[in-house]
């Protein structure tokens, strides 16, 4: 058989199989019902307020309104390491620290010479080689991450994500160090409601039998409304402490009584310039006990 003749018998094969494949296809297509188009929903019905979904786009919305400011924990109760403090004291809190993270600075909190992970403050203490020398260089490997006071907590998840990092020191105007702030710090606040146990309190709030509560002064008021659902102003101080003592314009003795809205607040304890522990109770519930005992 001529090359002529294989050629043009390998060109029919071929376009009879390319007829046979398109009529195959197109059969198919003919005889397959019509895919429903999605139905577009021109109508959203809202969820309900308790509804998770809604929940949970409610509080991303809310990250844009709030600040840095509103959920740092404070100068005061900010746990970290002075290098000119005594060894055994630095060694002691290293070893019962429950952060993975420290500060590390020098005489002042101001003075942050770097973050110190707790991770290879292990691996030296186990070897047994952890020195203040070494602590200092461990220190400096990560620099000090600082944030301006006002942030609102939006935009601070996305510099979180872009430097890569978790905790941030929050600073005033004049570079002072006014309190730190965590990644765990705002994604709690988007799921905090979904993780935390139902009924569960925070840890600066404890309740007694009589239906008081003994609180922690530097607690956040936005936390102590949103755990409580009181309505302590906040639109000034922002911590329990700062609230009392803008109210009663003097650092109180303990036992000392006032009013807040409909709150019943005695001071229990007072250190450094400042309220450490006030007893809260809702004057509504007294009353209710009061007339219940009765």
């Amino acid at each position: 058989m001529s090359l002529h003749a294989i050629g043009w018998m390998s060109t029919l094969v071929l376009a009879i199989l390319v007829a046979a494949a398109i009529g195959f296809f197109l059969g198919r297509a003919l005889t397959r019902r019509p895919r429903a188009k999605p139905r577009r929903r021109t109508e959203q019905t809202p969820w309900p307020p308790d509804n998770p979904r809604r929940r949970l786009t409610d509080k991303l919305l809310d990250l844009d309104a709030m600040k840095v400011d509103d959920i740092m924990i404070p100068r005061s109760e900010i746990s970290y390491i002075d290098i000119s403090d005594d060894w055994d004291s630095i060694i002691d809190t290293l070893r019962s620290t429950p952060h993975t993270r420290l500060p590390v600075c020098e005489n002042n909190l101001d003075n942050i010479i770097g973050m110190l992970h707790m991770k290879k403050v292990a691996h030296a203490l186990a070897r047994a080689d952890l020195t203040r020398e070494r602590l200092l260089q461990l220190a400096r490997e990560r620099e000090g991450y600082f944030v301006p006071e006002g942030t609102t907590l939006s935009v601070q998840l996305l510099n979180f994500q872009r430097d890569r990092r978790r905790i941030a020191l929050v600073v005033d105007e004049y570079g002072d160090i006014r309190g730190l702030v965590t990644l765990e710090d705002i994604l709690e606040e988007v799921v905090g409601d979904f993780t935390s146990a139902p009924g569960a309190l925070h840890q600066d709030i404890h309740r007694d039998a009589d239906g008081s509560f003994v609180i922690n002064g530097a607690i956040s008021i936005r936390v102590l409304n949103k755990t409580l659902g009181w309505e302590l102003p906040t639109d000034g101080p922002r911590t329990l402490n700062g609230l009392i003592l803008e109210f009663l314009e003097t650092i109180p003795q303990p036992g000392t009584g006032l009013k807040l809205g409909n709150l019943s607040v005695e001071i229990l304890q007072t250190a450094d310039n400042s309220v450490k522990t006030a007893r809260i109770r809702p004057i509504g519930v007294q009353l209710e006990q009061s007339k219940g005992v009765a």
